[in-house]
């Protein structure tokens, strides 16, 4: 059984000063920030630790009961201190919660008490009307019960980088990290020789330019026929080495390198674990080292040997175009994805805080925001599904909710559990 307490919570211009002064030091208009209401008496408690509602000699006590059901509103009756025969009362409670959305409750009798016909859901952030019909008397009471809640000008929004997104159906890939290398295959390097020992007469590129395939490279004077001869470029390719130079023998030595970029591969090591999560054109996403976007990429090959480590090797072919981001032999990290599915209803997990035992987002409505107590299913590295406590289409805070939460904590804006 939980009591109703009034709450209201307003984010105060001491907060939002103090906020302001730690994080951005902008000066807000003195209307920015809404000032806090003035606290209001505890409300007098019944023996069910409900609220007490009187006038006269009519008084109901209103609690919220939980135990061994979901919460549901209970009322106890008294005529000058005497009980009342629930069946001699009409009783109608409306809740009115943020966004005017209506909770019209009916009672019927049970036992001594009144009880209501559906569940007071989370959050038990409303304004109660109680409306009672007791010997051709109407009786009616109205009061807050506010929890959760805060109100901030647009002004403080917009300084504090407070941010909002719609809450609907999200595409969710889960994935494993891996680790790996960038590195080329055999069909990527050529090293370039003579084909008959001679003079280097001509050298028409140089360490680090980029060659088409069938591109003249160099001139040799053979020493045996004296006729000159050209070697052309079998890739296309970057120059990687240059060991000779024009007026150079041959001297059976290597002359030049070429690799072509265009044939990079990443090779990521995948673990026993995930062996059964991997295979030919699985989806990997790539992270950069060069603050680009990411790259994706597909599964190319998985390598029957396994390392010392028990690791087999996946390799994934980079786009040609992306070729070039990548050096050979760096370090890079990538995700794996083993699981695509889509879920009506998604957060991002960014927005995500605690509330009491409850993890939840912040609705916003006008310059009202609320939390709203969520029911979670499965999740990726930035969105989690949403089960329960949300409807599509809600507009809630994403980036910077903390700044939501520390209000709404400083309030102490909840009532008893």
């Amino acid at each position: 059984m939980r009591l109703f307490m009034k709450t209201t919570n307003l984010i105060s211009s001491v907060t939002v000063a103090v906020l302001l002064g730690l994080s951005v030091g902008v000066q807000l208009p003195a209307t920015a920030v809404s000032a806090a209401t003035t606290e209001q008496a505890e409300p007098e408690k019944g023996p069910h630790n409900g609220r007490m509602l009187r006038e006269e000699s009519f008084a109901l006590e209103l609690a919220i009961f939980e135990t061994g059901v979901p919460p549901e509103f209970r009322v106890w009756l008294t005529d000058n201190k005497e009980p009342i025969n629930p069946e001699d009362v009409e009783l109608t409670v409306t809740l009115t919660r943020l966004g005017n959305v209506i909770d019209d409750i009916k009672f019927t009798p049970q036992s001594d008490f009144l009880r209501g016909n559906m569940e007071i859901y989370e959050p038990h952030s409303f304004i109660v009307t109680v409306n009672a019909n007791y010997q051709g008397k109407t009786y009616r009471w109205q009061y807050d019960n506010l929890e959760g809640r805060t109100k901030i000008e647009p002004a403080v929004v917009d300084a504090m980088a407070i941010e909002t997104a719609i809450a609907g159906s999200q595409k969710l890939h889960q994935t494993i990290p891996a680790y790996g290398q960038v590195w080329l295959p055999p069909s990527a390097h050529r090293t370039i020789f003579a084909r008959f020992e001679g003079v280097i007469t001509n050298l028409n590129v140089k360490l680090g330019d980029k060659v088409n395939k069938g591109q003249v490279l160099m001139t040799i004077e053979s020493n045996e026929s004296l006729k000159p001869y050209d070697i052309k470029s079998p890739i296309s390719g970057f120059i990687t080495q240059q060991i000779a130079n024009s007026g150079e023998q041959t001297n059976s030595r290597e002359l030049l390198t070429i690799k072509d970029i265009n044939q990079t591969i990443v090779k990521l090591a995948v673990y026993p674990s995930d062996y059964s999560k991997v295979s030919l054109g699985t989806p990997v996403i790539i992270e950069s080292h060069d603050n680009l976007p990411p790259i994706a990429g597909k599964v190319s090959l998985i390598e029957p040997e396994v390392r010392s480590d028990q690791a087999r090797m996946a390799w994934v072919t980079l786009p040609q175009h992306q070729s070039e981001r990548f050096l050979e032999g760096s370090f890079v990290k990538a995700s794996i994805e083993t699981a695509s599915f889509d879920v009506p209803l998604a957060v991002k997990k960014i927005g995500l805080q605690s509330f009491r035992d409850f993890t939840v987002v912040y609705a916003k409505v006008g310059d009202e925001y609320e939390v709203r107590m969520l029911e979670l299913g499965r999740s990726n590295a930035t969105w989690v599904e949403v089960l329960g406590g949300l409807p599509v289409g809600t507009e809630y805070v994403t980036e910077n909710s903390y700044i939501i939460k520390a209000d709404i904590e400083k309030s102490g804006a909840s009532h008893d559990h």
